[in-house]
């Protein structure tokens, strides 16, 4: 079972360089597609089992119709940057928030409603409300347990880079998911020290394609650690069964960098030429009810943004969890995280 898109280390640095069934939910009213209904075009990012459950929910709900276009994040936003004004995109949405800055940055994204920005804290939106919040993860580290004690597992993501752990710990540096985590160093300690730190991991780490093959190899004993997000160990927990996991989660805690939280976020391009349905599509993505079924849903395994809508118990208690306070600002664009990626030896 596989819920990876393809790898991008070959394109990731030209991209930032340059800039389940779903059913019926009240709050929608069920409409009949008129033949002048438009089609939304929808820029994806986001894991397609995800966008597949949105795109079908909303479609049965509104009779509007979207079509998916999908690819990695860096990549997906760079091509809208180089579509510019012809970009066939309505929205964008996607799994990181950098991505997404990209195109704020550049002035392509319009404004989002008021009432949708409502529905989830402001801190996890855009602070000029030009993309909003949809869904959160957490950075995690997977354990063997059978190779290695809670006790003995590190008090800070940093010191993963120190000697002890030459050997023991696995990344995907070449994983976008993995990007926001570098960049986190990066706004937090400076570049010396996250460029010393990737070096410690470069020489300690048995490097992935993705967070995928990460937390396989942990769970089948290759290696005693990794730096995942946290939904790879609950889809492969999912997917084996309880009784074939090798394998445990550990949340860094005291505002450690090793426990940041990433936004997935959605925008409407300023060219859309369907603007009021796709602010449509938006409100529909942080309404209550879809975020519960996003919720429930045992492929998801991210946060919902709605207060109020408890995440799949399989995840620990989002008021539990206990981040960096680094804000989706802060993080930016990771336009630096790649030249710092590269001079680390690691892309």
């Amino acid at each position: 079972m596989s819920f990876r898109r393809a790898a991008w280390p070959r394109m990731v640095a030209a991209a930032l360089m340059c800039g389940v069934s779903a059913p019926m939910l009240s709050v929608w009213a069920p409409v009949a597609r008129a033949a002048d209904t438009p089609v939304l075009t929808l820029y994806s990012a986001q894991h397609e089992q995800t966008v597949d459950t949105l795109v079908a929910g909303f479609e049965k709900a509104t009779g509007i119709r979207v079509q998916v276009h999908s690819g990695d994040g860096p990549e997906v936003a760079n091509q809208i940057i180089e579509e510019g004004a012809a970009s066939p995109a309505d929205i964008f949405f996607t799994e990181n928030s950098p991505e997404i800055a990209v195109l704020d940055e550049k002035g392509l994204l319009a404004p989002v409603d008021p009432s949708t920005l409502a529905e989830v804290p402001a801190k996890d939106s855009a602070p000029d409300g030009n993309w909003v919040g949809v869904l959160a993860r957490e950075d995690v580290l997977a354990y063997n347990t059978g190779m290695i004690s809670p006790s003995q597992l590190p008090a800070s993501l940093l010191d993963l880079a120190g000697p002890a752990w030459k050997g023991k710990v696995a990344i995907a540096p070449s994983d976008n998911d993995f990007l926001p985590l570098v960049n986190a160093v990066l706004v937090t300690k400076g570049h010396d020290a996250a460029l010393a730190w990737l070096r410690g991991l470069k020489d300690n780490a048995q490097i992935f394609d993705d967070d995928e093959g990460v937390v396989a190899a942990v769970n089948r004993g290759a290696v005693a650690t990794g730096i995942i997000n946290n939904y790879y160990w609950a889809r492969l927990q999912a997917e084996l069964g309880s009784a074939h996991m090798h394998s445990a989660i550990y949340h860094f805690s005291h505002g450690d960098i090793g426990g940041l939280i990433n936004i997935s976020g959605a925008g409407v391009l300023k060219t859309s030429k369907h603007p009021q349905e796709a602010q449509r599509f938006l409100a529909y993505l942080v309404a209550a009810d879809t975020q519960k079924v996003l919720a429930d849903n045992t492929v998801v395994f991210e946060y919902p943004l709605h207060p109020g809508v408890a995440p799949n118990p399989v995840l620990k208690p989002f008021n539990e969890l206990q981040p960096p306070a680094i804000s989706v600002a802060q993080l930016g664009d990771d336009a630096q995280v790649v030249d710092l990626l590269n001079e680390a030896g690691l892309l």
